[in-house]
């Protein structure tokens, strides 16, 4: 290509951006192979090429006080990421997801005439709606990654906007099969499964996690042939296990003796289950694409939940019933989530028909989501922006 190689500032602040981002400079790579990259970078970035102004490590920080205590960080990553931007001058600044963080950064790199392209849109349709305002000034593409997204923003006049697929399509598949599973884990293959996904925050675990074993428990004194495992994202877990069990009345704990869990493998451990109980966020999609009937729960303290719940625009919490459009899977929020109702809403999953036909509907609606080339189609378009 004539003139210059290609510049891009890439900026992602969680583990999920890191690889989405990670995946897009790949993609990218491929149309321009002498492109340069830089900006906030985790370590699947980093070890795609990008140069790190700032490690994206650093501000992958949860909970409002949390962010209050490192808004020293956030500024000093701002600041150094737009210096470096104004010394660059990248042809695009591609910003992954945060948007806490990059819609600020959006309006000041507009300023700076660096033209904008948000990947993986912000939730506004679910609320705080207003950041529309800052989409439609200081965003020159918008790459949306749920298939209803395109539609909404375009109701509301945002018309530079494209549907590039679900990354979580490619991403999300089981690496073994369930005997394989059950044998590493001490479980009967013949015998019902049923998972437990209690989130990955400690306040969600905290909260949630002691209701799932309740849940467990009142199960197993119907039917002590369901087998139970708790499928947490990372061994340092096991700890919030250790003190969810102590909540326990005795006669839970002795009832519970025997139930498992797993650290790291929940695509397996989904894909090894009948049936599932799932925190609301995105595992809710990731047990969708596996096809596996679930009942979506979550509670919050009692004030958040007063505080936030008016504040939200959707008909459904759990994202796969977004994307399908109606309740495939039942959701147990706040009040609605107790032991009496999970469990009841658990067996009938567990019923064989019940069972086939929700796998059914699962699978037509993951297949909305496309199989695959998110990265692929989003780097075209930032090439077909670039070379308007």
């Amino acid at each position: 290509m004539a003139g210059h190689p290609r510049k891009f500032m890439i900026v992602a602040g969680e583990a999920s951006g890191d690889r989405h981002a990670a995946r897009v400079v790949e993609e990218l790579r491929q149309i321009y192979p002498d492109a340069d990259f830089f900006g906030a970078a985790g370590p699947k970035m980093r070890e795609a090429g990008v140069r790190d102004v700032v490690r994206s490590d650093e501000l992958s920080i949860v909970g409002l006080i949390e962010i209050a205590k490192a808004l020293p960080i956030f500024l000093r990553a701002r600041k150094n990421l737009l210096e470096a931007a104004r010394a660059e001058r990248p042809d695009a600044a591609i910003l992954v997801d945060f948007p806490d963080f990059n819609l600020k950064l959006a309006k000041s790199l507009k300023k700076q005439g660096i033209r904008v392209v948000y990947y993986v849109s912000p939730q506004i349709w679910a609320w705080r709606a207003y950041r529309i305002r800052s989409i439609r000034h200081y965003v020159d593409l918008l790459l949306t990654i749920l298939p209803f997204e395109k539609g909404w923003y375009v109701e509301r006049g945002i018309h530079h906007v494209e549907y590039v697929g679900n990354p979580l399509a490619r991403e999300v598949h089981a690496t073994e099969e369930r005997p394989e599973f059950c044998r590493r884990n001490g479980l009967d293959p013949e015998r019902p499964i049923v998972a437990l996904l209690p989130g990955s925050r400690h306040k969600e675990i905290v909260r949630i996690l002691p209701e799932l074993l309740r849940t467990a428990a009142r199960m197993l004194r119907q039917n002590g042939d369901i087998q139970f495992f708790i499928a947490f994202a990372f061994e340092r877990h096991r700890s919030e296990l250790e003190a969810a069990l102590k909540l326990l009345a005795e006669n839970e704990r002795a009832v519970l003796k025997d139930i498992r869990s797993v650290f790291g493998e929940t695509y397996n451990a989904l894909n090894a289950s009948d049936a599932a109980a799932v925190t609301s966020g995105t595992a809710t999609l990731e047990t969708g694409i596996i096809g596996t009937p679930m009942a979506i729960v979550y509670k919050s303290s009692a004030i958040n939940y007063k505080l936030l719940r008016p504040l939200i625009r959707v008909e459904h919490f759990g994202l796969i019933n977004l994307i399908a459009e109606r309740r495939l899977a039942a959701e147990l929020i706040q009040d609605d989530f107790t032991p009496e109702s999970l469990a009841a809403e658990l067996f009938r999953l567990l019923s064989p028909e019940v069972n086939e036909n929700v796998r059914k509907e699962l699978k037509a609606a993951a297949d909305k989501l496309g199989h695959g080339g998110a990265a692929k189609r989003a780097a075209a378009a930032i090439r077909d922006l670039l070379e308007k």
